[in-house]
């Protein structure tokens, strides 16, 4: 028979097991969660790009494929859920998929437009003709500018950080769009084009993308959805040669980009 002070001491004990476990869950989920901020730090760190990237083979192709990923653009792990957060689904598809749509940016820089065809990049077109329609993008800021190495205009986050999203993410598409990858990990990215941000891994991606204002190479990793026009193009060239608040080669624009306004409609 157990007597009751060996009860308190059992109960005592077990007591101090669920403690001792939901402290080491805890300590788990925090290491995740700093695993990912630490990296999405390191990125604005080197050039705000996504380090997350593992190469393999010989030492030279190790160099480049690493160079080409501590650039890269990228979201934090903001656009996906947290360990605090719950996911949300992404929109429920009403585009037309058959159709091609333009997204429209009114900014302090001057209109920004570019094309998207939704047979092509269907979740995306329709993720951003729904957070368009309900003023998601409206008020926000282009958050970051990267002038050496590649050559792209970051927007669409809504804490203006580098952290933001909707809450939800959409599966990578189109990546074969820009050919095959070289012996460096890398294919370009033409001036013109508008791809998705993401953290650096696969189907990450949420409301953030990028402008390239100038030839870059890449990692085949994020979703080329759209074209901007001749004018479109210049506008942000104008921002790119402006430079960098304080100079760097990547961070703010010295010319802030507000948005003011954003719609998506069929073409």
């Amino acid at each position: 028979m157990v007597s009751s002070d060996q009860r308190r001491r059992q109960l005592a004990r077990e007591k101090f097991e669920r403690q001792q476990q939901r402290r080491e869950d805890a300590r788990r989920r925090t290491r995740r969660l700093t695993v990912v901020i630490a990296s999405a730090v390191a990125v604005v760190a080197v050039i705000g790009g996504a380090t997350y990237f593992a190469t393999s083979g010989d030492d030279d192709k190790d160099s480049k494929a690493g160079a080409a990923a501590s650039q890269s653009p990228s979201a934090s792990a903001a656009p996906s859920p947290s360990a605090s957060e719950e996911s949300k689904p992404e929109p429920a598809m009403k585009i037309d998929k058959t159709a091609k749509y333009t997204m429209s940016l009114k900014t302090s820089q001057g209109d920004i437009s570019f094309n998207m065809d939704a047979a092509k990049t269907p979740h995306t077109t329709n993720s951003f003709k729904s957070l368009a329609d309900k003023k998601f993008f409206d008020g926000t800021k282009c958050h970051r500018l990267t002038t050496q190495g590649i050559f792209v205009l970051q927007c669409g986050d809504p804490k203006g950080d580098g952290t933001g999203g909707p809450g939800y993410t959409i599966p990578d598409e189109n990546l074969t769009a820009l050919g095959k990858a070289g012996a460096d990990g890398t294919v370009t990215y033409p001036a013109g084009t508008v791809a998705m941000a993401n953290t650096g891994q696969a189907h990450t991606g949420g409301s953030q993308f990028f402008l390239v204002y100038k030839d870059s190479k890449l990692p085949p990793s994020y979703t080329p959805f759209g074209t901007m026009d001749a004018d479109s193009l210049k506008a942000v060239e104008a921002i790119g040669k402006a430079g960098v608040t304080g100079g760097a080669a990547d961070g703010a624009p010295k010319k802030a980009v507000n948005i003011s306004k954003a719609a998506v409609d069929k073409a």
